[in-house]
């Protein structure tokens, strides 16, 4: 057996166990950065003030809570897995954009707690019928999938939800303490 083939083999291992050591490396340096923005941004919410509106930024991923023009808190958000653009049908994986209400809360979902979002509206429902497709819906604010929280400072470096707005377990928390049937959400690109 020559020299170069035993080095070879003897390399791989080494590589691969480098390799691995750079992966878990660059996630422990995500997941800091992602809990140091999220402790800047996020001081505890008063409860002498009231949160009247939530307005996302898909292309920031972020959730404000509004109190009148005042952002009281902002959270980091993962979106769908198509985020870009208004969502147009069932299973184009894109978040809605637009002006929508915040209407029933769901302690009983697949993910750690939820919040509805009203669409589809009149005219995301008119838009599908006119394309001959369903315009899709189940459209939630909501904590990490039930069993996983503990994942969420990874999962929550990517899109990945269906269509839903996602924060972490604990945020979910936060947002349900100040929830109101009938609160008004905006979502903008």
């Amino acid at each position: 057996m020559s020299f170069s083939r035993l080095s070879s083999r003897k390399t791989k291992p080494f590589s691969l166990a480098i390799l691995m050591l750079i992966v878990v490396s660059m996630i422990s340096v995500s997941a800091l950065a992602l809990a140091k923005n999220s402790s800047k941004h996020n001081q505890a919410i008063h409860t002498d003030v009231t949160i009247d509106k939530v307005y996302v930024d898909k292309s920031e991923r972020v959730l404000k809570l509004l109190s009148g023009d005042r952002v009281i808190k902002t959270y980091h958000i993962a979106l769908g897995d198509s985020p870009v653009g208004h969502k147009r049908q069932e299973g184009d994986e894109r978040t809605p954009t637009g002006s929508y209400i915040l209407d029933y809360k769901n302690e009983n979902s697949n993910y750690y707690r939820s919040i509805h979002v009203s669409y589809p509206n009149a005219a995301d429902k008119a838009q599908a019928k006119k394309r001959g497709v369903s315009a899709g819906g189940n459209i939630m604010i909501h904590g990490q999938k039930n069993g996983l929280g503990h994942l969420a400072a990874i999962t929550q470096q990517r899109d990945w939800t269906d269509g839903c707005i996602a924060v972490t377990n604990d945020e979910m928390d936060e947002i349900m303490s100040v929830y109101k049937a009938g609160m008004p959400i905006e979502i903008v690109e």
